[in-house]
């Protein structure tokens, strides 16, 4: 398709202007003392929770050595952490520190301001013109780097509601990382299959709610809520799972953030979630939101031994 020059020309100059007047033409970025570099790495292990360094260097699309000394100011500077990965002990996971996440806060809320600044002077629609056009363009850019998966089309999506594959997907990816990293067999499989079918029966209660990552047309990850499960206006979180190509690449964060908000809207007093010792990666995605531990005890009701780990966020 042949592109006006014009506008394209028009794009490019305000791209200067924003890059110029948000900052990144000086040292530092986003009132901290950091480049801007490792503002964006600090803001990916914010989003995501945890990531490899291979993965850091594929979002920021720098070199490897660049980010590795990079990576290591900031280990240096107390702003982020060191782990084993869930599922090889070999790689390791970075995440934010508790003075990390405190960083993390400050950049969101000095750009919060930088665009709330911004936009004060403009009408509703043209706050909304201007959101759905960066995010368009920004997936373009995206979709068009060296290496890219493909097409906008084939990225993912995270949408609410049921659609047709739904149940065995979910029931599929459960049981394919559990049997993994736990020993669960058949039985644990087929109870999460019934719990899903059972579940997406009372989706009418709009109260209720599922959403679901996709990738062109495969799902790729799924959380619910479920308002009827625990009763005193409790909100029971349920099977949260993401394909294992797509963890540590921020999706898991998007779909927390729907069911989170779908939550507040709903006015629940609390959410509730029931998972495994030893998945650091996914509890520290819960604590990001503000979940705390609050039992945990033996089990072995899935077929294998494990510790049940429960986990709260008052609202």
């Amino acid at each position: 398709m042949s592109i006006d020059p014009s506008v394209v020309e028009q794009i490019r100059s305000a791209s200067r202007t924003m890059v110029r007047e948000l900052g990144f033409m000086r040292t530092t970025l986003a009132g901290t003392d950091y480049s801007p570099s490792a503002v964006h790495a600090l803001l990916e292990l914010g989003s995501c929770g945890a990531l490899t360094a291979v993965q850091l260097v594929q979002f920021l699309g720098l070199e490897k050595s660049s980010v590795s000394r990079m990576l290591a100011r900031l280990v240096q500077a107390g702003e982020v952490g060191q782990g084993s990965g869930d599922d090889d002990a070999r790689t390791k996971q970075l995440y934010l520190t508790e003075q990390g996440k405190r960083t993390v806060e400050a950049i969101h809320a000095y750009g919060q301001r930088q665009v709330t600044t911004a936009l004060s002077p403009l009408n509703r629609r043209q706050q909304q013109a201007i959101a759905r056009g960066l995010e368009v363009y920004a997936k373009a850019l995206t979709a068009c780097r060296p290496g890219a998966a493909g097409p906008v089309g084939s990225l993912i999506h995270v949408s609410p509601g049921y659609r047709p594959g739904l149940i065995g997907r979910v029931a599929e990816m459960h049981a394919g990382f559990y049997s993994r990293h736990s020993g669960f067999g058949q039985f644990f499989e087929s109870q999460v299959a019934t719990g899903v079918a059972e579940f997406t029966g009372r989706l009418g209660n709009s109260r209720n709610g599922v959403w679901v990552a996709e990738q062109g047309s495969r799902i790729v990850g799924s959380v619910a809520i479920d308002a009827e499960d625990l009763g005193g206006n409790e909100a029971h979180l349920r099977w949260f799972i993401l394909e294992e190509g797509c963890r540590g690449s921020g999706v898991g964060r998007r779909l927390l953030n729907e069911a989170m908000a779908f939550c507040t809207e709903q006015g629940f007093s609390a959410v509730q979630l029931w998972t495994f010792k030893g998945l650091d990666a996914a509890r520290r995605l819960y604590e990001s939101f503000g979940f705390e531990l609050t039992h945990e005890e033996q089990g072995s009701q899935w077929g294998s031994a494990v510790m049940e780990q429960q986990f709260t966020l008052r609202l």
